[in-house]
């Protein structure tokens, strides 16, 4: 394995191992606690422009498959594990973590401390950084990583989402086809296709920027606004097309990305946070019922609760830092969640917040 080097923004640099392609990229950093998934966390668009340490210490046990990708392709900027495994053990494996990310063209490093690297991110806050593994000089990785913006007042969103619309096919063939959803892809997951799916909905998903009338014109039962990676204040014309849906009251549910675009179009702002929830464990309390679920997260920005208007009813919070989780317009037919009910691998404890937008969707068809 070749020498390669992580430079975060404030000069601490380690030193490790590649463990992907001959190249360096630069991105910010973050922490993921989850002990599984790393496939999932690779082929998930909200962590683009991201560089993912997972915090697990022993990351390719079970190899790569052809299943689990979550999107298209990779869309994070960089690996950093502790160690990989060198022999992948599993049925479906077709890849071992290390050809996986040659093959998707991602840079990685391994043999470096993660423990440490995530103690410091916590203590100072998600960083810039540079990841080389062809060669680059400390110096100049140091230049590389400060020369990244970062995400604050990037749009991303239109970036990763599809192009052009197209009808999703779920993995299991359902021809309970009850109802017809249109998904607004700001980098949507394929398990919340899926999910979606397999509650007896039909999908059409559509690209980022796509109009209200443009959003109307596929006579939808219901809107599903999705995960996404960035700052959902730049992304204006998402904000606008939610605006009008709200006000033809058809059922909204929001994920991550758009639930934060759902507080905004109703009078919220967000703000970004220290170092983002991103991990398979963070217990989350219904506001209501004092239910704790365990949730995985990925966000780096938050719902600012000092601005939330008073038709907005906050329905779950962290019990990590009392952050929003969730919001329910209350004179509209709308609500949303900040972490990722349908994640795989991941809890699925909120899981039924899908089936609570087909019971919203099945009301409204009734009046």
């Amino acid at each position: 394995m070749k020498d390669a080097i992580l430079t975060l923004e404030d000069g601490t640099t380690f030193s490790g191992k590649s463990i992907g392609i001959d190249s360096h990229t630069v991105g910010e950093v973050v922490f993921n606690t989850s002990m599984t998934g790393y496939q999932e966390i690779i082929t998930d668009p909200s962590y683009h422009n991201q560089i993912v340490t997972l915090t697990y210490p022993h990351i390719g046990n079970t190899g790569t498959n052809d299943e689990d990708n979550e999107s298209r392709n990779s869309f994070i900027s960089g690996l950093v594990i502790r160690e990989s495994s060198p022999i992948p053990s599993n049925w479906r494996n077709k890849l071992s973590l290390e050809e996986f990310m040659v093959s998707n063209q991602i840079v990685g490093i391994s043999n470096i401390d993660t423990r440490k690297l995530t103690n410091h991110l916590r203590n100072h806050g998600s960083m810039n950084a540079c990841l080389s593994a062809d060669g680059l000089s400390t110096n100049d990785a140091l230049s590389e990583a400060k020369s990244f913006p970062g995400l604050a007042g990037l749009d991303l969103a239109k970036v990763v989402s599809t192009k052009s619309p197209y009808e999703f096919s779920p993995i299991l063939d359902s021809s309970d086809n009850q109802f017809h959803i249109v998904a607004i892809d700001f980098g949507i997951k394929a398990n919340i296709l899926n999910l979606l799916s397999q509650n007896g909905c039909k999908i059409t998903v559509i690209p980022a920027q796509s109009t209200f009338d443009q959003v109307m014109s596929y006579d939808p039962d219901g809107v599903f606004l999705s995960n996404g990676p960035g700052d959902p204040e730049p992304c204006g014309y998402a904000i606008k097309c939610i605006r009008e849906l709200l006000q033809s009251n058809i059922p909204i549910f929001g994920i991550c990305l758009g639930h934060q675009l759902l507080a905004i179009a109703s009078g919220a702002k967000t703000k970004k946070m220290k170092f983002g929830h991103h991990g398979a464990n963070h217990p989350v309390i219904d506001t209501e019922s004092g239910v704790v679920h365990i949730t995985s997260q990925n966000h780096g920005f938050m719902v600012n609760e000092k601005t939330v208007p008073e038709n907005v009813r906050i329905t779950h919070k962290s019990l990590f830092d009392q952050s929003i989780q969730g919001i329910e317009i209350t004179d509209k037919n709308a609500f949303s969640f900040q972490g990722h009910p349908e994640a795989s691998p991941g809890p699925h404890d909120i899981q039924p917040l899908f089936e609570k937008f087909i019971t919203n969707i099945r009301n409204a068809k009734k009046n």
